[in-house]
């Protein structure tokens, strides 16, 4: 029997059952049949076909990654013959043609390990470095190699497993042994002073293989930062940060430090297959000293001493990463695209989220758009969007980060907990079974109303930050709950959309998408866009009728399938040269808006009440419930039709209602007065500023009281 080198537990050979999905396999057989299905194997690019690719997973063996394993377009792949490639081989036929799916891991280093597969030798898998040890007399147990640790799985039996332990642990104290010849060579103290750092190169003799270093045996090393460590190979150095993941090889145990500068792999060796400090975990503020290696190309930390910080002293590292961080994501200062009051008075608002949206992407941390699934709501998400992309496209090497690292996902109505339990259910299991970390979370066009605060709650549960991006008047509790709020501060004067926010937002992300965002805030108003807007839009070369069509085709597309953020369709729609498919998608909006229109303006029950004409539309018995427009698009057009004065468009449903008026009107306060009249109707102001739900049964006698209320408050 032998030890998983991953868990520690025992197996037969060198990987138990429950770990073997999470090594990479280098196969070294010549027929398919002697292939592991289910192992996720190293290979080459051997070609493209019109159905996928073709990757030779060793000598004669090639496999079939079909397309439709792949997670994006076959034709946006920038592989090329002989690049490696990372699959799991699904399954191999009585043919021998060899099925292969996709992995999402496509780097050594983001296994937790390595064996090579070779059905030749006695034990059938073994650790990749026993292969070569000839070529590289260094063993990995003293090294923090950020590839995988080259344990092994022994599928023939364990006759040699506890010769294997035994000539690991021999190989390790041998390995270590040197090391501390090397160190006793070198007690002479030399220090090297660079900037403010100092780094010593003494060395503690005393120290053994066989036990970790006392917390203070290198106490008189200098701090310096992960970013000089290149210039300090051999050198005895201390760095500060926090623990970001912790892997257990078949020799060190390797953790992975950031600073603010950046991130290092710390290899820390007690005993081959131990792990090292076992009460340092993940997200641990430690104080590390260790020599500064390179193995394969990369530098690696060989720990000497690490202890987790005291609550001062992490605190004191925390704000240095945190105002470090914060200065590298700080946008330079940049003028909104236009004049906008409501926008000028919320810049350094505006700063913060995009700060807070830039840190993200340099933290590799994934960005949730929510937005409301209107007109407004997709423009605010399609300008972050623009933003966003190219800078994540700059920070990662993977041609698909922008989809690991960057969702859009619009919202029918406003953003609760239904919706918020969602998210976590997701981000919870990205985080568990890939690994990703906790998203940012930032909401246009929707989250200032305190519908959205049960959700805000869950979210900060678990330290998903929240930026806001809205519009409406920001309700109380909201700017607490969330991070960063961009919004009108009190009553504003001129009346301006998410999307002139969002806009706003997206330029101090990144400048250089400027240009392609100057005609989104005229669209995102429906009717008197500000001139400043309408002005940018024909700089942009459009005119007062490519916008009506812009805003008509943007809101066919946003109807259907509303739960799905439609990238690609509304990236061709808003930013590429596309004028025949707007002026055909929105040719289908006017066509089906005028037909619904007609149907519901000849079944109005209209009447008047303290001065107030109505018009009341039962949008159950008189519109297709299913089909366009939507509920809010009809009422808005027939509310806008021909109507003077006091006048009110309610929208009736089995236990809604949807207020348009032409006067001020405050829909909260229309629900508090109804409720007073009509007891146990569950009469609650929900979903934003303009709807009002109910119980079902009292629908008749809600309608009248609110009828009653919106005249008494007219």
């Amino acid at each position: 029997m032998g030890s998983c080198i991953i868990c520690g537990t025992s197996t037969d050979g060198r990987i138990c059952s429950s770990h073997e999905e999470d090594v990479v396999f280098e196969f070294k057989g010549t027929t398919p049949n002697q292939l592991t299905k289910g192992r996720f194997y190293r290979g080459t690019v051997d070609g493209y076909a019109e159905f996928g690719v073709f990757v030779n997973i060793g000598d004669h063996v090639t496999g079939l990654l079909h397309r439709s394993e792949i997670d994006r377009r076959l034709e946006s792949l920038t592989w090329e013959q002989g690049d490696d490639v990372y699959v799991q081989v699904k399954g191999v036929r009585d043919n021998g043609n060899i099925d292969l799916g996709w992995s999402i891991r496509q780097a050594d280093r983001e296994f937790r390990g390595a064996l090579v597969d070779d059905p030749s030798s006695d034990e059938g898998t073994y650790l990749a470095d026993e292969d070569d040890e000839d070529d590289d007399p260094e063993p990995t147990v003293t090294t923090s190699s950020p590839e995988p640790s080259n344990a092994s799985h022994d599928d023939d039996g364990t006759d040699d497993a506890q010769s294997d332990d035994a000539s690991n642990a021999s190989a390790a104290a041998d390995a270590d042994a040197d090391t501390d010849a090397d160190r006793r060579e070198g007690t002479a103290a030399e220090t090297a002073t660079d900037g403010s750092a100092v780094v010593t190169k003494e060395r503690d003799a005393e120290t053994s293989a066989e036990s970790e270093p006392e917390p203070d045996a290198t106490a008189d090393v200098e701090r310096v930062s992960i970013d000089v460590l290149s210039d300090l190979v051999g050198d005895v150095v201390r760095l500060e940060g926090r623990i970001v993941d912790v892997r257990q090889t078949s020799g060190p145990t390797v953790f992975e430090l950031r600073d603010e500068s950046g991130l290092v792999d710390c290899a820390a060796f007690v005993e081959a297959g131990v792990r090292a400090y076992p009460d340092v975990e993940q997200r641990d503020l430690v104080r590390l000293d260790g020599e500064v290696r390179e193995r394969r190309g990369e530098l690696q930390i060989e720990t000497e001493a690490l202890v987790v910080l005291d609550d001062d002293e992490a605190a004191t590292v925390t704000g240095r990463m945190d105002d470090a961080l914060d200065e590298r994501a700080r946008p330079a200062d940049v003028d909104p695209l236009a004049a906008d009051d409501a926008v000028d008075a919320v810049l350094d608002e505006t700063r913060e989220a995009a700060t807070a949206i830039r840190r993200a992407i340099i933290e590799s941390r994934p960005i949730v758009v929510r937005h409301d699934a209107t007109v407004d709501g997709y423009l605010a998400g399609a300008a972050i969007e623009r933003a966003v992309l190219p800078l994540l496209r700059e920070e990662h090497a993977s041609s698909d980060a922008v989809y690991h690292y960057f969702d859009r996902r619009p919202l029918e109505t406003v953003y609760d907990l239904d919706d918020a339990t969602k998210d976590v259910s997701s981000m919870l299991s990205n985080r568990d079974r890939h690994d990703e970390k906790i998203p940012l979370m930032v909401f246009a066009g929707v989250g200032a109303t305190r519908d959205s605060l049960d959700g805000f709650g869950l979210l900060d549960v678990y330290g998903a930050d929240r930026v806001v991006v809205d519009a409406g008047t920001v309700d109380e509790g909201v700017s607490e709950a969330a991070d960063v709020v961009v919004a009108p501060a009190g009553e504003s004067e001129t009346a301006t959309s998410a999307t002139a926010l969002a806009t706003a937002v997206a330029v101090h992300v990144d400048d250089a998408v400027r240009e392609d965002l100057r005609h989104l805030p005229a669209a995102s108003f429906w009717e008197e866009a500000p001139s400043e807007y309408v002005d940018l839009a024909a700089d942009a070369g459009y005119k007062t009728g490519d916008v009506e069509h812009l805003q008509e085709a943007i809101a066919l597309e946003a109807y259907y399938q509303s739960y799905e953020d439609k990238r690609e369709l509304v990236e061709d729609l808003l930013f590429e040269d596309s004028e025949a498919l707007v002026d055909s998608v929105s040719e289908q909006f006017r066509e089906k808006l005028a037909t619904e229109v007609e149907t519901a303006e000849a079944n109005l029950d209209e009447r008047a009440e303290g001065g107030v004409a109505f018009a009341v539309l039962d949008t159950d018995a008189f519109t297709h419930r299913f089909d366009f427009p939507s509920t809010d698009i009809l009422l808005d057009e027939v509310h806008r039709r021909n109507r003077d004065g006091a006048f009110v468009t309610l929208g009736v449903a089995k236990d809604e209602l949807r207020v348009r008026s032409t006067f001020d009107l405050d829909t909260r306060a229309v629900a508090d007065a109804a409720r007073e009249h009509v007891e146990n109707a569950g009469i609650e102001a929900r979903g934003g500023r303009d709807r009002i739900e109910f119980v079902a049964g009292e629908r008749d006698t809600v309608v009248d009281a609110v009828v009653d209320a919106i005249a008494d408050l007219a």
